[in-house]
């Protein structure tokens, strides 16, 4: 993962921001285009009037998560966020400031932590204890404090609002190319690569990165990928399996994340590469042979090389 230009403050703690700050509120937990949008317009009021720029976010205990599964790692949340521009990112525990009055959240966040003087939302926000605080009250409270309040506008795909719900039902339906639009960038993972049961290594020839989902996070839909990895610094073409691995594994298999990268070979077990998902190639089946489901993934990732060559549609 990349090296953040930006402070992570996992506490409820003074910010170090003594000119002020414009802070984007939210959960953020896609970091799509809707939550670019409230973070953008933070970033874009800091250079304007001279303020830190920066979010105020949570941290939810890990296998928890509000609406579903998490979309992104802790750490692409982070990398995402950091990349618009944020210097400051606020991330305690939920359990630290979900019992705060609004009241207390304005007085002792937002002007005793932010020294904010500016803070943008968008128009579904909520905050203090039960959610008891909504838009309107935030206005009140933060015009008593000097704050200045915007809200961002919801952003719109198909003509219908941008949402963590709709990015999940697209992954779990394999509508890769609604799913990153939503986003706004490539929907990816950074697992950590864990041993497999060597089968790809000693019986398919085509030796295989695994990076299996943990407990509390979305699973797109099995099926076969196209897909990049970063290792080292360097992207791969490659091709991704999402499944039981129904012709070498028994019934009932736990479903596995597995990655050929043709022409890689290295030790990355314990790292975290980060895997971008691209186009959904084909469902999960199982196979008469091995050799067929060989010829599967090497056919997947001489699609994959052509893909990113710009040659994938001569392949048809």
């Amino acid at each position: 993962m990349q090296q953040l230009d930006m402070q992570i403050i996992p506490a409820i703690a003074p910010v170090d921001a003594p000119q002020g700050s414009a802070v984007a509120l939210g959960f953020f937990d896609g970091v799509h285009l809707g939550h670019r949008a409230v973070i953008s317009a933070a970033v874009t009021e800091a250079r304007r009037s001279g303020l830190m720029p920066a979010v105020f976010t949570f941290e939810l205990a890990e296998g928890s998560t509000l609406k579903g599964g998490r979309i992104l790692s802790t750490a692409q949340k982070h990398a995402r966020i950091a990349s618009l521009g944020v210097r400051r990112l606020m991330e305690p525990p939920f359990a630290d400031f979900c019992s705060l009055t609004p009241e207390a959240f304005v007085q002792d966040i937002l002007v005793g932590c932010f020294h904010a003087k500016a803070v943008f939302c968008g128009d579904n926000f909520t905050f203090g204890a039960r959610a008891a605080g909504n838009v309107p009250r935030l206005k009140e409270l933060c015009a008593a404090a000097g704050i200045r309040v915007t809200v961002v506008e919801m952003a719109r795909y198909r003509g219908e609002v941008v949402s963590s719900t709709r990015i999940r039902a697209a992954l779990e339906e394999g509508r890769l190319p609604d799913a990153n639009a939503m986003l706004g960038a490539p929907y990816a993972i950074d697992w950590t690569v864990t041993h497999g049961k060597g089968v790809g290594t000693s019986k398919l020839g085509t030796p295989t990165i695994n990076q299996n989902y943990p407990a509390g996070t979305l699973q797109p839909c099995c099926g076969v990928y196209l897909t990049r990895i970063c290792i080292g610094g360097t992207w791969y073409p490659s091709a991704t399996g999402i499944g039981p691995r129904p012709t070498v594994a028994e019934k009932g298999a736990a479903v596995s994340c597995e990655t050929y990268v043709p022409g890689f070979s290295g030790d990355v077990y314990g790292q975290r590469p980060v895997l971008e998902f691209h186009r959904y190639l084909c469902p999960v089946r199982k196979f008469d042979s091995l050799q067929a489901l060989s010829d599967l993934i090497t056919t997947a990732a001489a699609r994959s090389r052509a893909y990113f060559q710009g040659l994938e549609g001569h392949m048809d």
